[in-house]
């Protein structure tokens, strides 16, 4: 063996190791990159459906869960509240829910599974406000001796009747947004999964 062909044999070598080095250090460092890139344990709850007990909500009350960050609000409405829908489908741009801001079983006049709960988001769809509950009718409520109830978001001035529907010529282009839910019993409901509803 010449001088030439054992030195090609020492740098081969020598090639192959810082190869190899090199290879394992690549591996080394890319797996806490990767590990990164999977959610934590707090995203993974941030974004887990939330369960709500509603056994202690008396109609006429409203309670609020965080879901996904955003506030969710859960309507006990009273007879009369829902009576109230009626007098204002002629007043709001989406009365039949036709717009996509609800799961299709709340796409009816009190845009629920069951009539005296609702289930939205508290965050107004013109610029991400959150509304305030005007539930009080008529002149009693600040708002007008017509009101007959409801959201207004103080912002901007939008107003949402008491299934979250956006009156007209408001700057809210659309309903208060319903998320995907369902009752696990008739006292506990599940905000961010709906299966079946």
């Amino acid at each position: 063996m010449s001088v030439d062909q054992k030195m090609d044999c020492g740098r081969r070598r020598l090639l192959l190791a810082t190869s190899a080095a090199g290879g394992a250090l690549g591996v080394a460092a890319a797996v806490p990159f990767v590990a990164s890139l999977t959610p934590s344990e707090r995203a993974k709850a941030a974004g887990a459906p939330v369960e709500a007990d509603i056994s202690k909500l008396a109609p006429g009350e409203m309670m609020t869960v965080e879901w996904r960050g955003k506030p969710v609000w859960i309507l006990h409405r009273t007879p009369e509240m829902l009576e109230s829908l009626k007098k204002t489908d002629d007043r709001v741009s989406d009365p039949k829910s036709e717009k996509p801001m609800q799961p299709g079983y709340a796409q009816n006049e009190g845009r629920s599974i069951k009539p005296e709960y609702l289930v939205v988001v508290g965050i107004c769809t013109h610029l991400g406000c959150s509304p305030s509950e005007k539930f009080k009718t008529g002149a009693e409520s600040g708002m007008g001796a017509d009101w007959p109830g409801g959201f207004l978001c103080p912002c901007h001035g939008s107003t949402f009747d008491l299934a979250g529907r956006v009156y007209k010529s408001k700057p809210a282009p659309t309903n208060l947004e319903v998320p995907p839910h369902k009752y696990l019993t008739d006292a506990t409901l599940i905000i961010g999964e709906d299966g079946a509803a």
